[in-house]
């Protein structure tokens, strides 16, 4: 029998999005940005997180509400639905919108983890997105992360399906107030 994730999207969650998780809090919540129909929010909330998917396509919230809270919004051409809200994590996969790259950022609390995955530039020459607005160019996230703390950083290509990739992990300060050093468990390859 089929995950569920596959049922719904045709798609697991990804490796990358998979291979960094543990770095977030036990409970930590989540916010799915451009989640599609939530194939990211299930494989967290199974992992013990509340999690938060935005989306411009009503089908898309209406499908991935099976997982957890859902809103639908163009983030685009609309507002940041999330004014001074802050989750344990912020993931984004195959999505990039310039203008919202900082209200993004931002939306990770203290301690937080940001996993991005998008296109980058290159991918025009082994199909779509081809358009430059869609890709990201050669070190554009960790400039976006400037203020986090950088865990892993990938920029190139992949196989199976060709793309062009640039993908991210990364953490913000958390409270300094315990005195105590962050401790974030690193996995072996």
């Amino acid at each position: 029998m089929k995950d569920m994730a596959t049922l719904h999207s045709g798609l697991a969650a990804s490796e990358w999005i998979v291979r960094w998780s543990h770095l977030l809090a036990p409970a930590a919540t989540v916010l799915d940005v451009a989640c599609g129909h939530g194939r990211h929010m299930q494989w967290f909330a199974e992992h013990g997180h509340a999690v938060t998917g935005v989306d411009r396509s009503t089908e898309a919230t209406e499908t991935a509400s099976a997982f957890g809270c859902t809103v639908t919004a163009d983030i685009e051409s609309g507002p940041w639905p999330f004014p001074g809200q802050v989750f344990g994590a912020v993931v984004v996969t195959n999505y990039l919108w310039r203008p919202r790259m900082a209200d993004i950022v931002a939306a990770v609390a203290p301690g937080g983890v940001l996993l991005y995955e998008t296109f980058a530039a290159g991918n025009e020459t082994v199909g779509k997105p081809s358009r430059p607005d869609f890709l990201l160019q050669p070190g554009e996230l960790l400039a976006a992360c400037r203020d986090l703390r950088v865990v892993a950083y990938e920029n190139g290509f992949l196989a199976g399906p060709e793309r062009f990739v640039q993908r991210i992990a990364a953490v913000r300060a958390g409270n300094a107030a315990s005195g105590q050093p962050e401790r974030h468990l690193l996995r072996g390859n």
